[in-house]
């Protein structure tokens, strides 16, 4: 599909957030701006948007109502500067890079510029801003640089962190942030936007945020990966077990080289696990299946929840790993 998806830096319009909106300008109105948010939900329900727009308030630039209560127009000064990745007072850090490859994590030297970043006055803006998409991606140490910036609130600075899985990130890190809460909107809302977004059908649309899990961002970005395509692949997969055509799975690994394959790769065992469990799931209800059977089948599930993460941490072949996958499912099956 290749659907150019923007970047959050690049969007303006913001549906279903006036909530966290109206609390994050509640404390900036009334003087009370806390020097780091927490912003918490499932991927795709807009929080990195939030972070943006937040930090164009931050940053000066004037409110537009045409764009929600936060909102900002896009020939506004500082949104320029921001989408030019050229604003002095913000800095961002992620996994993306400047090419727009994705690292296994943000490092730590990134995340010990910090300090130095707010020990400056802001150059041109009411405050200095830092966002970090996400703090999921944090490695160990760049999360303990980014909790001494925490301990040590900056004079006019504030920092923006996303997270999809707050959990797991230090508890200390947590503490030291004010919380906001996105939830997904809506299904026939979300429905809505997909279908218009991703240029499916009412019946595409409800597949992909059912993939997606609600979130419409996701369901957008899985759209633009080639997911339902996916989901079709998988259901043929288990399907044939444990009989499978070894040149169209041959030619399906094939198709996980690269950034692009990276994605599919991720997309496809995701589908298989949730397949599975929900197979699983079906037959502990109903009483079907015997207690092996369904162990072995959760060990699958295991395995295709883990395997991606591990190829990407150690840097395996997603090929290898293809093929290793199908074979412990034709073992099962």
């Amino acid at each position: 599909m290749n659907r150019l998806i923007p970047h959050p830096r690049e969007v303006f319009d913001y549906q279903g957030g006036e909530a966290v909106e109206a609390t994050f300008l509640d404390a900036l109105d009334r003087g009370r701006m806390h020097h780091a948010w927490l912003l918490v939900g499932p991927e795709g329900v807009g929080k990195a948007t939030f972070a943006y727009r937040a930090a164009r308030r931050l940053l000066g630039a004037a409110a537009d109502p045409r764009f929600g209560p936060l909102g900002s127009a896009p020939d506004d000064p500082v949104s320029r500067q921001i989408m030019a990745r050229a604003h002095p007072d913000l800095i961002v850090l992620q996994r993306e890079q400047e090419d727009g490859k994705p690292r296994r994590s943000i490092p730590v030297d990134e995340a010990r510029m910090l300090p130095d970043f707010f020990a400056l006055s802001p150059a041109s803006a009411p405050y200095r801003v830092a966002i970090v998409d996400a703090a999921d991606d944090l490695n160990a140490n760049a999360a303990n640089a980014v909790l001494k910036t925490l301990e040590e609130p900056p004079e006019r600075g504030v920092l923006l962190l996303v997270s999809h899985a707050p959990g797991a990130l230090l508890a200390t890190l947590r503490s030291r942030c004010r919380r906001l809460r996105f939830e997904p909107p809506p299904v026939e809302d979300a429905l809505a936007w997909v279908a218009e977004k991703a240029g499916v059908d009412a019946n595409k649309a409800r597949r992909l945020v059912h993939i997606g899990g609600g979130a419409p961002g996701a369901a957008w970005r899985l759209s633009d990966a080639g997911a339902l395509d996916l989901d079709a692949t998988a259901r043929e997969i288990l399907g044939a077990l444990p009989k499978l055509d070894e040149v169209a799975m041959l030619t399906l690994a094939e198709a996980f080289r690269g950034p692009a394959g990276a994605a599919r790769f991720e997309i496809l065992f995701n589908l298989l696990a949730n397949q599975i469990h929900a197979m699983a799931s079906g037959q502990a209800m109903t009483g079907e299946g015997d207690p092996g059977s369904l162990e072995r089948w959760s060990e699958a599930w295991r395995m295709l929840v883990d395997l991606p993460r591990e190829a990407d941490a150690i840097n395996l072949d997603r090929t290898d790993c293809f093929h290793a996958a199908l074979a412990q499912l034709r073992a099962i099956a």
